[in-house]
């Protein structure tokens, strides 16, 4: 698996275990080495591995919490360092969203999670067919 699908795919982890509310998942896509930062839609930015997953199972144990569908991910990989730009799907609206991510114990592992409103999804890409 390449960088890009290795990036993609502890993205789409991180919205599996948040869909599950699997709080152990979310802890473990945590870097456990790096500063870790979560923003929150709304909210202060958190910083600190301890405060962060406090806040994800606080989260993730609520009945309320949003469903969400992550849609048109992009990850940008820079090295050892890299990122995602994604749309957040929810009942009630579109956020978007960029979450950060390091290479760490032979995988990537989240550093930054950053998530706001946004006016709507982005236009599906238009597919060329050649004929």
């Amino acid at each position: 698996m390449n960088d890009e699908a290795a990036v993609l795919f502890a993205n789409d982890s991180f919205y599996a275990a948040f869909l599950a509310r699997d709080v152990e998942a979310m802890t473990s896509l945590w870097s456990e080495r790096s500063a870790i930062c979560c923003i929150h839609p709304g909210w202060n930015a958190i910083e600190g591995r301890q405060a962060v997953l406090k806040s994800w199972e606080a989260i993730l144990r609520n009945a309320d919490a949003p469903r969400i569908r992550c849609h048109a991910p992009h990850a940008y990989v820079l090295g050892d360092t890299a990122f995602v730009v994604c749309y957040e799907v929810l009942e009630g609206g579109v956020l978007v969203a960029t979450n950060g991510f390091v290479r760490e114990n032979l995988g990537w592992r989240m550093v930054h999670h950053h998530a706001g409103p946004a006016n709507d999804l982005p236009p599906e890409p238009v597919v060329t067919q050649l004929h």
